[in-house]
């Protein structure tokens, strides 16, 4: 824009001059009139107008150049930024929280989540830092090709990168380490844990051999349960067959309940006359109870878990003298229970419900919530180590009065009867998995 107009001042100096000094002339008039400078030979400033142009031409391009150079190396510090940053982030990331590598690991997923096999850990740590290698290698290309062009790479920058790769390289190293102590203490670990695994194995197939080698001593002829899911007065089973009369007995049987406030009464034995002759109760917040000829002794025992239990009460009329086993266990004992109290017979025995009158009259507040198997009489004290081996499934001793067949007891009013072998359960409910 600027030759074209220094053109045309060139040609109207020359043009106009003489309109100024040619006032004198009347009626004349001079006509001014641009004339491109490549046109007009004639001007004398042409040649350093041309001149002018070609300069400015050559800045621009140079202008230009300079402008695309610093674009790269814009560029390239940009990269070269990102690239420490992310290195920094790395290294940072490397950091255990603490010297026990365990919580490193738990709580510092880095490096882009480190896995937990360490195996694939090291592969992931290894192609990290092969990785960072190559960027290095760029970084140092990318310095030479900037040599070349006449830029200045920063030394500083190379050194801070190289000895971040470096430390990094120590990390790497440490974890490698701890890696594969960890390997060889896991290793170990395993080895105790399958030994461990065996053993418990060889246990429980040596515990089942036995079992099925004494099956014919402990399983009962008819293996079944009865239910009480609800505590109504409609439920109970009845046993068929009556007491004879009794100077010492033992009651044994297995049961299961999880009633909070109380489990009830499991069963009840009444005569003419005697509606609470034999009782066995727990109900709201008191403590279990024998009834013997409506006299009370309480029993230690406890039985609301919602586990299976093997229980057995004996008596003897001489003295009152009273135990309490419960799995086995003696948990109490006691004296002075209607002493001298013969059990009369020709009652009725209830499963499940308290009476107030021979064969009825029933609570529901006393009514037994649960399961029970294995209701078994016997007209004397059994020894401690029977009670003991029928609690383990080790033998099985049906009762001499009451024995618990499927012919013998009948249920009512919702109460069901259900296939069950005791022993089978408690096997699998007292074996742990690993």
């Amino acid at each position: 824009m600027r030759s074209p107009l220094v053109g045309l001042m060139c040609v109207f100096t020359f043009t106009c001059v003489n309109v100024v000094h040619g006032q004198e002339n009347q009626g004349k008039y001079f006509l001014c009139t641009a004339v491109p400078i490549e046109e007009e030979t004639s001007c004398p400033i042409q040649s350093a107008s041309v001149k002018s142009a070609a300069q400015q031409e050559e800045l621009r391009s140079t202008v230009t150049q300079l402008r695309q150079t610093v674009g790269q190396q814009k560029k390239t510090i940009v990269s070269q930024m990102n690239t420490i940053k992310e290195l920094t982030n790395k290294i940072s990331r490397c950091k255990p929280a603490g010297n026990n590598f365990t919580t490193w690991r738990k709580n510092n997923q880095t490096m882009d989540d480190v896995p937990s096999d360490p195996n694939e850990t090291i592969d992931v740590l290894t192609k990290t830092m092969l990785s960072l290698k190559e960027r290095l290698q760029n970084l140092e290309q990318q310095q030479m090709r900037a040599n070349l062009s006449g830029a200045q790479f920063p030394s500083a920058l190379q050194g801070l990168l190289q000895r971040r790769l470096t430390e990094l390289e120590k990390q790497l190293l440490k974890k490698d380490q701890e890696l594969e102590a960890e390997k060889a203490q896991l290793y170990n670990e395993t080895a105790a844990h399958r030994q461990h695994t065996e053993n418990t194995l060889d246990s429980l197939v040596n515990r089942i051999s036995e079992l099925e080698k004494g099956n014919a001593r402990f399983k009962s002829p008819e293996g079944f349960k009865l239910s009480f899911p609800l505590r109504r007065n409609y439920l109970f089973g009845r046993v068929k067959k009556s007491l004879p009369e009794m100077y010492a007995f033992t009651v044994c049987m297995w049961l299961r309940s999880s009633a909070s406030s109380g489990i009830g009464t499991p069963f009840s034995y009444g005569v003419p006359g005697q509606a609470n002759e034999i009782v066995l109760i727990e109900w709201s917040q008191n403590p279990m109870e024998l009834l013997i000829n409506n006299k009370v002794a309480e029993l230690p025992l406890s039985l609301g878990d919602g586990k299976w239990h093997h229980i057995c009460i004996t008596w003897t009329t001489r003295d009152g003298v009273w135990e309490a086993y419960q799995d086995g266990q003696r948990l109490g004992t006691g004296e002075y229970l209607a002493s001298w109290h013969p059990i009369k017979p020709g009652g009725v025995i209830i499963l499940g419900q308290e009476q107030d009158a021979v064969g009825g009259r029933f609570d529901a507040v006393q009514a037994f919530v649960g399961e029970l198997c294995h209701f078994n009489m016997w007209d004397r004290v059994l020894r401690y180590t029977d009670i003991s081996s029928m609690a383990n499934c080790s033998t099985y001793l049906p009762g001499n009065i009451v024995a618990w067949d499927n012919s013998n007891v009948d249920v009512f009013g919702g109460a069901s009867k259900m296939p069950h072998e005791i022993c089978e359960d408690m096997l699998y409910d007292n074996w742990t998995p690993l």
